[in-house]
């Protein structure tokens, strides 16, 4: 059977997507390509702080009542998930964090307050709250859960899953620069992915072989503002409310595009500490520092579907 590859763009998620699919004919690549796209706008709008109607939304009104409240069992999982990605990052990586975003304004040249910074620390930190599945509850009134650093991943993998399932077994879930390999082109050869220079817009920092999984990356170039010289990214520390400094950019391959995005932005938080701490994953990575030294790890390099 002869397949052939048909693209799908669209928006979502506050990003630029696009699925790349291989079927015999248009008609199946879309009807897959309707479902995957069905389905993210539905997470998005489950998920996404920025609709009041969202069930995150209604999720972070009723957990600062005296009882919390219960939940299903797909948030459950992620709020799982976002306490072992808590406790592997030393507290750095904080899902109540995003609050931290009304101080930070990227789209000026002005630095926040002092003062407006510290009055959101105080709602800021998973140790604040108590999750006791199916129970979620704030100790602090005004906290708020906010998925925007595991959305994006979460939803490349369902997409790819849904792909699968749906017998497409060639193509690519691309969503906001989160890619999540389907499998490699009918004919075998890997996908070849670029990875944005930090520094140097329009140049490539390296190109990568990936025949299966997902490679995903963070930096502090995409979101941004420079005031008096000094680039200050869009990756808050939630101890500081200040963005992280040592590292421009982190890229990871993992089976999965969660764990990929997870570690990308963990390695960011823990700043010069990263890379030391991206070997004792065991996964392919890619970095920069602020100082232009590149750095790289291959171990288990075939096996997490990511080539040099």
């Amino acid at each position: 059977m002869d397949l052939h590859p048909f693209r799908f763009p669209f928006r979502a998620m506050g990003s630029p997507c696009h699925l790349i699919l291989y079927a015999a004919s248009e008609t199946e690549a879309q009807s897959v390509a309707r479902e995957v796209i069905e389905d993210v706008q539905a997470l998005e709008a489950r998920y996404s702080r920025y609709r009041p109607d969202s069930l995150l939304s209604r999720v972070n009104r009723l957990a600062g009542r005296k009882g919390g409240v219960a939940v299903d069992e797909e948030l459950a999982a992620l709020l799982d998930y976002a306490r072992t990605c808590y406790e592997q990052s030393d507290g750095l990586f904080d899902v109540t964090s995003g609050i931290l975003r009304q101080a930070w304004n990227f789209s000026s040249d002005r630095l926040p307050e002092q003062r407006d910074i510290d009055a959101l620390l105080e709602r800021v930190g998973w140790d604040k709250l108590r999750w006791e599945r199916p129970v979620l509850k704030f100790e602090v009134p005004g906290m708020e859960l906010d998925f925007g650093g595991i959305g994006k991943e979460y939803a490349a993998d369902r997409a790819s899953t849904r792909c699968l399932e749906r017998g497409i077994t060639a193509g690519v879930v691309n969503f906001g620069g989160d890619l999540r390999v389907i499998g490699p082109h009918p004919d075998g050869a890997a996908w070849e992915v670029g990875i944005n220079h930090p520094r140097e817009p329009g140049k490539l920092l390296a190109t990568l072989s990936v025949r299966s999984g997902a490679v995903t990356t963070s930096g502090d170039y995409e979101r941004c503002i420079v005031v008096d010289g000094k680039r200050y990214g869009h990756i808050l520390n939630p101890r500081t409310g200040w963005p992280v400094e040592g590292l421009a950019s982190v890229s990871v391959a993992a089976p999965h595009a969660l764990v990929a995005g997870s570690a990308c932005t963990i390695a960011m938080l823990k700043a010069a500490d990263g890379p030391e701490w991206l070997r004792t994953l065991g996964l392919p990575a890619l970095w920069m520092d602020g100082e232009g030294r590149v750095g790289q790890l291959a171990a288990n390099a075939r096996q997490a579907g990511f080539e040099k």
